[in-house]
């Protein structure tokens, strides 16, 4: 069980979805496709409007493995690993500011993590608004 460095951002399973709503295109040269198991994933630094980041991992294991690896990268300052207590959710190496709160809007979320203000709009208009998703409840920073 190895965390693997791909040679070229490009070749992350993610890397279109960050390249059409990450403001500061950039960043996007400096980020890091990072495998734990079969996909190889996005690690994308701090920098331009961007002030932290995450990566998923599904175990405790991965995630000291991804954080000892982002160490030796520039961009990705105070690294730490959350642990989840919940079955349902993925553990996360962060990097950066620590991120707002839980109870905070998408936009707030989506600013932090540097996404243009197309997609939060964008993501904001087309996100249903039911009774239970009209109040301030947690989200994913990656949903936008």
């Amino acid at each position: 069980m190895t965390a693997t460095v791909i040679a070229l951002p490009q070749d992350a399973y993610d890397f279109d979805y960050f390249e059409q709503r990450i403001s500061d295109t950039w960043l996007l040269d400096k980020s890091i496709a990072v495998r734990t198991l079969r996909m190889p994933f996005l690690a994308v630094p701090v920098g331009g409007t961007r002030r932290g980041g995450y990566y998923p991992v599904s175990c405790l294991c991965f995630g000291l493995k991804v954080r000892d690896l982002l160490l030796e990268q520039p961009g990705f300052p105070d690294l730490r690993v959350r642990w989840s207590p919940y079955r349902d959710t993925c553990h996360t190496v962060e990097w950066g500011d620590p991120a707002p709160e839980w109870w905070e809007d998408d936009e707030v979320f989506g600013r932090f993590y540097g996404y243009s203000e197309f997609a939060i709009t964008s993501f904001v208009r087309e996100r249903p608004q039911t009774p239970s998703s009209a109040t301030s409840t947690p989200c994913s920073p990656t949903a936008l």
